[in-house]
């Protein structure tokens, strides 16, 4: 079932959401994204995968670029991948869409943004993706061990380095294509979606614009109330199934009640065939949020795991127990399996990194109340802190963020650009996806985002649904993606591109496909 989004215009930003849990008795460390690949890559396996439209580089990258220590200029390998197939050329002023990678290997975004090549072929853009430091094939330190071993190394992790690191490599490749006057957007999505949109605000020179799907940038600092994301999850379960909803609201005390029983861990562990016996019923408690959140969280067609998941839980036969219902749920979201909960996992490079970055700068305070259909847990900082310096030696920075990138400021900047902002009807699970556009509602915001650019304003577009923040957007009249489509004209993008070069306005040359000539980029 298709949910809500927000759309503002005037910044753009990304995909997915963080997950985080913190209480005086279990502390879930938040992740944005699913956990994919192993902690150490095969690189020849990863090197034959990759698409021959693709040709993979390794920039030489500075490891501190905020001081002048001698050991800040240290240099490691960063990979980014460049896709030439669609590009207008650098004398046509065709654009440059720039992905940035977030907290995982770049590979799998190379074949999973659909939205790039779909909207390159329509723009003549060529389509750069960046890796971000400490991930996938971009390590300083010359080993992943050895860069993630201790908090001197690790100090070296953060969102500024990743996105001065960006602003290099773009710089890099416009030098090296001759492509001074093609504009850039850099997009990305859920804390590449940060990245994207902080990137607009410290580089404007060096992005004309930036694109981010669900990018969480004000669930900092208590700007948005700590139950806003669990909120979103339960609208989207309520709003697919009451019955479903309500059986999830009451199988948490059920849990409880069973597990209070002799050998009740036993029961539990049976009726949810899990893979090896529970020590607690939080363990359970834990997979279950976890599974109902990314089912929300990842809530796209064509599969739309929440109606699944309410499937099973409304499906199962009148006479089961609660929990019989919920485990049906399970099953129906999972597939069938020899065991669930608990499940052998590969420790990641993402959980790993991850981890880190929440436990430094990326503190994002998400906690329950009564109000959802998870049982309460706030987020206590208190015990967060003391967690993470149990893990690293050093306390967390909770309020850097919006010291450094700002947070209800940020939208007063936005306005004070005198930038247009539009604020979708939608709300929820609902977002822009960066997976393909065959819907037409991405395209169609990519196309203003250029367009809109005609008067010299800064046009961003920010996509805050995931994070229940559609209260913190002041807007103008509700505008829909067919609305907009509608407001612009179709002639006006497939004829022009914005160039940044003394506010001019650059004619794109008509091209036949496959016309477009690419000078070599010399590595480093």
């Amino acid at each position: 079932m298709n949910s809500p989004m927000v759309s503002l215009q005037c910044l753009p930003f990304v995909f997915l959401i963080f997950f985080t849990s913190v209480s005086a008795t279990l502390v879930n460390i938040p992740r944005l994204s699913p956990i994919r690949g192993t902690f150490l890559q095969d690189s020849e396996t990863v090197s034959a995968s990759i698409s021959e439209d693709f040709q993979t580089f390794y920039y030489d990258q500075t490891l501190d670029h905020f001081n002048y220590r001698p050991e800040s200029y240290t240099t490691f390998k960063q990979r980014y991948v460049i896709n030439f197939k669609y590009w207008g050329g650098a004398t046509s002023h065709a654009p440059i869409f720039v992905y940035f990678g977030a907290e995982e290997p770049l590979d799998d975004d190379l074949f999973n943004i659909g939205f790039l090549p779909d909207n390159a072929l329509q723009f003549k853009a060529l389509i750069v993706y960046i890796e971000h430091r400490y991930y996938g094939q971009s390590v300083p330190f010359g080993s992943r061990e050895e860069a993630l071993g201790n908090s001197s190394t690790l100090g070296y992790f953060n969102s500024a380095q990743a996105i001065a690191d960006y602003a290099e490599i773009i710089l890099h490749v416009k030098k090296k294509l001759r492509a001074k006057h093609s504009p850039v957007i850099v997009i990305g999505g859920s804390y590449g979606g940060m990245l994207a949109s902080w990137f607009r605000l410290k580089y404007p020179h060096v992005a004309l614009g930036a694109l981010a799907s669900s990018a969480p940038i004000l669930y900092f600092d208590d700007i948005t109330p700590q139950n806003g994301y669990y909120s979103i999850v339960t609208k989207d379960f309520r709003e697919v199934s009451e019955t479903c909803y309500q059986t999830i609201r009451k199988s948490w005390s059920e849990i409880d009640k069973v597990a209070s029983k002799r050998n009740g861990l036993s029961i539990l562990s049976k009726e949810f065939k899990t893979c090896n016996p529970l020590s607690t019923s939080s363990e359970l408690k834990d997979y279950l949020d976890s599974m109902y959140s990314a089912a929300a969280q990842y809530n796209d067609p064509p599969d739309y795991p929440v109606t699944i998941v309410c499937g099973g839980i409304d499906g199962a036969p009148s006479n089961t127990s609660i929990l019989g219902k919920i485990f049906a749920g399970v099953v129906a979201y999972s597939g069938i399996s020899s065991c669930y909960v608990n499940q052998p996992r590969n420790i990641s490079e993402t959980s790993v990194g991850w981890t880190w970055q929440t436990c430094s700068e990326m503190v994002i305070p998400i906690g329950r109340n009564n109000d959802t259909m998870f049982p309460p847990d706030p987020f206590i900082l208190s015990s967060y802190i003391e967690y993470c310096t149990s893990m690293y030696g050093v306390p967390p920075r909770p309020h850097w963020v919006t010291s450094y990138y700002g947070g209800h400021d940020l939208i007063a900047w936005i306005y004070s650009l005198q930038c247009k902002v539009i604020q979708s009807g939608w709300s929820g699970s609902e977002r822009l996806r960066l997976k393909s556009s065959k819907d037409g509602s991405p395209s169609a915001l990519m196309e203003y985002i250029i367009v809109g650019n005609v008067d010299s304003t800064l046009i961003i577009a920010m996509d805050m649904s995931i994070c229940g923040l559609r209260s913190t957007c002041i807007s103008e009249e509700p505008l829909e993606p067919e609305e907009l489509t509608h407001s612009i004209s179709k002639g006006a993008i497939l004829n022009f591109i914005i160039g940044m070069s003394n506010n001019r306005l650059f004619r794109v040359a008509p091209i036949n496909e496959g016309s477009a000539k690419q000078e070599p980029i010399v590595n480093g």
